[in-house]
């Protein structure tokens, strides 16, 4: 029973990961220099998840498998050309390169972490609740 608190913690840290960077992107979406005021757009950011992780004390390779873990956060170098002829950061042809963010795009993903967050804080409710009604049949 304590290998489904495990998992349902390992998805809360994963998804809270997700919506970390979804809320990064968005507050850089129109950041578009780097630290040295070059026009080296901000890079979109983008959580992949692997399985396993979730039951870190397990002593089987079965228990060690289950739950999520972050496996890596990549980065979206690609960017959107803006014509900006007056910009002093604008390049031969007069465009500015801002970061590939739509940020509705985004938020949809933040609003999808934040559910998916909830719903394994349900799950690690009811799974409490299971342990303490056990308990209370032990007793």
């Amino acid at each position: 029973m304590y290998g489904a608190l495990e998992i349902s913690t390992s998805g809360m840290i994963a998804q809270r990961t997700r919506l970390e960077a979804y809320t990064a992107n968005i507050a850089n979406a129109a950041t578009f220099t780097d630290a040295l005021g070059r026009n080296i757009p901000y890079a979109r950011r983008e959580v992949y998840f692997a399985p396993g992780g979730g039951a870190a004390g397990a002593k089987t390779e079965g228990g060690r498998a289950l739950g999520v873990r972050v496996a890596a956060i990549g980065q979206d170098h690609t960017f959107q050309p803006r014509y900006e002829p007056s910009n002093p950061l604008a390049d031969e042809k007069g465009y500015v390169k801002y970061p590939n963010i739509n940020t509705v795009f985004e938020q949809m993903n933040a609003y999808d972490a934040m559910r998916a967050y909830e719903a394994n804080l349900a799950a690690a409710e009811a799974t409490k609740a299971m342990m303490a009604q056990a308990l209370r049949l032990i007793a």
